[in-house]
């Protein structure tokens, strides 16, 4: 079976997209599907590009035994669109820069992360990098949600 290949993209890529990696990939490994996949995640803009994830991203994930510093930042390019099969998207911003940037045969790839997560009654992960803790917190709750939502959605469809 081919890899599915996931992409989690935020604005700056050192908060929620990174957060969103991690997370997903230590569900993949718990449950031993982590060969059946190809997780990464990136930017809508180069803001922070080659940097390690925020560190209050880190310590956030950390206690929830996510670790992120092996992780850079990086833009999105235009060769994810093909090599992915996923874009999991944070909010409203970066679906339309996206959606702007996308050639017409991918868009159907571009996803909002929390669709996967409908039961939240939120569609966007909320940029915690002005906030305080808690933010950063919460980004988390809502990426596990929709990680687990995403996952339990694949294994009906590309993972049988």
């Amino acid at each position: 079976m081919e890899k599915i290949n996931v992409l989690f993209v935020c604005m700056a890529n050192i908060c929620r997209s990174p957060a969103a990696e991690g997370v997903f990939v230590k569900l993949i490994k718990d449950r031993a599907l982590e060969g059946s996949f190809r997780v990464d995640s990136a930017g809508t803009h180069a803001y922070h590009e080659g940097e390690v994830p925020d560190a209050r991203t880190q310590q956030s994930a950390l206690l929830r035994d996510v670790k992120l510093a092996h992780l850079r930042a990086r833009k999105v390019v235009m060769g994810d669109f093909e090599d992915f099969d996923y874009l999991l998207v944070m909010d409203d911003d970066n679906y339309a820069v996206l959606m702007n940037a996308c050639p017409e045969q991918y868009k159907a790839k571009i996803h909002y992360f929390l669709d996967f997560a409908p039961h939240l009654g939120v569609r966007e992960v909320p940029d915690p990098y002005y906030g305080g803790i808690y933010g950063f917190e919460r980004v988390l709750d809502l990426i596990e949600e929709a990680s687990v939502g995403f996952l339990e959605s694949l294994k009906a469809t590309a993972l049988k």
